[in-house]
């Protein structure tokens, strides 16, 4: 993999990891480390398989640089509608809650610089600057993002050699709550945990030159950083926090305050990882988002650039709070766009090939390994998610 292969992985990667990493402890270390680990590696599975059917439709099509060319060419038209529809809902809902959670950050940031500027100001201010970004491109989204996920990385890192002296291995091998409704109910946190799909579509088309198994790759690796990252974090709290401690929690800065009492400068570093994890985060969203609106209203990058952030900007400011209580259902939202929406666009492909008895064309032709037994089962982990949070 070349370095632009690599930093689309990165893209991916930074994407999946947002500050929600925080949160993950909390709602696993009570079914203790195994049934924890068993339970993301499904989710992880489940989700990168459907990413990889989501390439497959983006090769196949060879055009677009959003999901709306795709399901245009796979779904027909009602399908595309349906496709836009829950996209732009789940991606508009994303990008208010990180304006949100930026604006808040970039306030406390400057208040400490001795500025007076109200918290609507920040969040215009952050929504510009990086919106401003995002409209340069993916290339220089790329090498931004490269500094931002190393610095990342070095931030995690540094947390858990901080938090390995202290660390109990009796806490691995206790459990506090077997109830596997409880169990199953967690997999809409780690679901979302894994949301980097949005962003294929622009990375196949960054990555123009590269062949299918590059791509394929790109996809792996891009799914593997968080899933270490989230285990190694997962193990490492765990480790150092008894069962008793970690479920009297009802939010993640009470974690980060008792993690703090352990080491001093935690708190700071916490805090930083995640400010980094919320800007990248924020960057391949609103790149998914950017890259939708040029394909669907075919405009220049100003106008783009005006229709990607209004809506998600107006929103942040004057209905923060009805907003808010839609995030709860994204989730359900993410399920049908990056589970079923995929599986019906390859399926529809491979169709149209089997019909034709030939391929798109040679260049264009990828097909995800298993089959149909891998489509059924995909069909079932969809299932799993939405009856995980309905139950």
């Amino acid at each position: 993999m070349n370095l632009k292969l690599i930093g689309s992985s990165l893209i991916i990667a930074g994407t999946a990891l947002g500050a929600g990493m925080l949160a993950i402890p909390m709602v696993l270390a009570q079914f203790g480390l195994l049934s924890g680990t068993i339970l993301m590696l499904i989710i992880w599975s489940g989700t990168t398989y459907s990413a990889l059917l989501l390439l497959e439709a983006s090769i196949k099509v060879r055009g677009g640089l959003g999901m709306n060319t795709i399901a245009k060419q796979s779904l027909g038209k009602g399908g595309q509608l349906i496709t836009n529809g829950l996209l732009y809902a789940l991606l508009i809902c994303l990008l208010m809650a990180y304006i949100i959670g930026a604006g808040d950050l970039v306030h406390k940031m400057v208040l400490n610089l001795g500025l007076d500027i109200s918290l609507v100001q920040s969040q215009i201010l952050f929504a510009v600057i990086a919106g401003g970004i995002v409209a340069a491109g993916t290339g220089v989204i790329d090498k931004l993002n490269r500094v931002l996920f190393l610095l990342m990385l070095a931030v995690l890192i540094i947390t858990l050699f901080a938090l390995v002296p202290n660390m109990s291995l009796a806490h691995f091998f206790t459990a506090t709550n077997d109830n596997s409704i409880d169990l199953i109910k967690t997999s809409a946190v780690l679901f979302t945990s894994f949301g980097f799909f949005p962003v294929i579509p622009s990375l196949v088309s960054y990555n123009d030159k590269a062949t299918h198994a590059q791509l394929r790759n790109m996809v792996l690796v891009g799914s593997l950083i968080p899933l270490v990252c989230y285990l190694l974090w997962l193990y490492a709290v765990v480790g150092s926090l008894s069962y008793e401690q970690l479920t009297q929690f009802n939010n993640v800065s009470e974690l980060i305050n008792v993690l703090a009492t352990r080491f001093e400068g935690i708190h700071v570093i916490l805090s930083l990882f995640t400010g980094l994890a919320l800007l990248t985060s924020f960057f391949g969203v609103a790149l998914s988002l950017f890259d939708q609106n040029i394909d669907l209203f075919k405009q220049n990058r100003a106008v783009t650039y005006v229709l990607t952030f209004i809506l998600p900007l107006f929103g942040a400011i004057f209905a923060a709070d009805k907003f808010l209580a839609v995030l709860s259902y994204a989730g359900l939202i993410m399920v049908f766009i990056a589970v079923f929406i995929p599986m019906m666009m390859a399926l529809n492909l491979r169709k149209a090939e089997g019909k034709t008895q030939t391929a798109i064309s040679n260049d264009a032709y990828y097909e995800v390994g298993g089959g149909q037994i891998a489509m059924m089962v995909c069909f079932g982990f969809g299932l799993f998610l939405i009856g995980a949070q309905v139950i």
